[in-house]
């Protein structure tokens, strides 16, 4: 095990750190403390061959404005926040418009923004990294002093861990998420179309043309949003219901699970022989595909396109800020929260 860290140096005298933690077996995961965004991941394949599972811009600088959140870590709030605002307690708090009408992401000054505290830990048979960041009362609009720590962790089970832990001193909404785009071909050699995947749910949440949730549950069965018995990601692609051209020709929705699996997802490359599954305890996964990704965009391998990446962003649901039942967001003063998604990449 192993934990190597780099200083960068980019224009206007910022400086970032570059981690990368390897296991006993090459694996390896490169992030960076700006906005704990993650740049590569070195994976095997069924001939044992290292290569990267995630975009990752090659120009540094590019993450400054990252139109697609590569990587990036995700809050306060994860996904779209109707008409940029919610209501608490009788008051009303107003959020930064940065997409339409709405907020997303927490906004222009979200997490993914934020320059994180550092600690390193490097054990026999696990290395982590501790992220640390406080956000203010009121910033981005937000009720509450938020604490935030996230721990990425690589294990010889070729498992990666993040570890979410918030807490507020005021009732808020949270939730946190990671926006890796994940390509299991390696070195984006191929789009996702036949990437097929597994996810533990019968229902996902409806979206209006703005990709905002309507506030009513759809039922998976006899629709190219039936994971439940894996299928190729080309389906959706293709499809031409309502659902699937308003993101964009594919998929950009929040599952709900089921939870009668352990694995929530399963993603398969069957050229590569990669596999990647997921477990987490959050309530359900926004699965983006990359519909609306902006096109020809440097990365370490190619440029982005339509597509390319594979975003599973388990969190809960903003839209329970606007509708009932929803998986909840809403953080109590002094809660502490704490969540877990764990990662875990095999071959067959």
């Amino acid at each position: 095990m192993r934990i190597d860290t780099q200083e960068l140096q980019l224009k206007d005298h910022k400086k970032w750190k570059k981690i990368t933690l390897t296991n006993d077996h090459d694996m390896s995961v490169s992030f960076l403390n700006y906005g704990g965004i993650i740049t590569e991941m070195m994976v095997p394949d069924k001939d044992g061959k290292l290569e990267n599972v995630v975009l990752g811009y090659k120009d540094y600088e590019q993450y400054l404005t990252n139109p697609g959140f590569l990587g990036a870590l995700i809050g306060r709030v994860g996904g779209r926040i109707k008409d940029s605002s919610f209501t608490l307690n009788s008051e009303t708090y107003t959020l930064e418009a940065n997409d339409g009408a709405h907020c997303l992401h927490g906004g222009s000054a979200g997490f993914h923004t934020a320059l994180w505290e550092v600690e390193t830990f490097e054990l026999t048979d696990e290395t982590f990294v501790k992220l640390s960041h406080n956000s203010p009362d009121g910033e981005g609009g937000f009720p509450g002093n938020v604490e935030a720590e996230v721990t990425y962790t690589l294990n010889n089970d070729n498992q990666f861990i993040i570890n979410y832990m918030t807490s507020t001193d005021k009732v808020t909404p949270l939730t946190l998420t990671n926006h890796t785009y994940f390509n299991l071909s390696g070195n984006a050699k191929r789009t996702l179309h036949t990437h097929e995947v597994t996810l533990d749910s019968n229902q996902f949440v409806e979206l209006d043309e703005e990709l905002i949730p309507t506030g009513k549950l759809l039922d998976v069965e006899g629709t190219a949003f039936d994971f439940r018995k894996g299928r190729l990601l080309k389906d959706g692609f293709t499809n031409e219901s309502e659902q699937n051209q308003l993101a964009g020709n594919g998929y950009d929705h929040y599952f709900i699970f089921d939870y009668e699996r352990d694995e929530k997802a399963i993603v398969k490359d069957e050229m590569s022989g990669r596999t990647l599954t997921m477990e987490t305890n959050q309530p359900g996964v926004v699965m983006y595909t990359s519909n609306n990704l902006d096109e020809g965009l440097e990365l370490t391998e190619g440029t982005t396109e339509k597509y390319l990446g594979l975003c599973l962003e388990t969190q809960g649901s903003p839209a329970s800020l606007h509708h009932k039942g929803f998986p909840s967001i809403i953080r109590e003063e002094g809660e502490v929260n704490k969540t877990q998604t764990i990662f875990t990449f095999g071959v067959e």
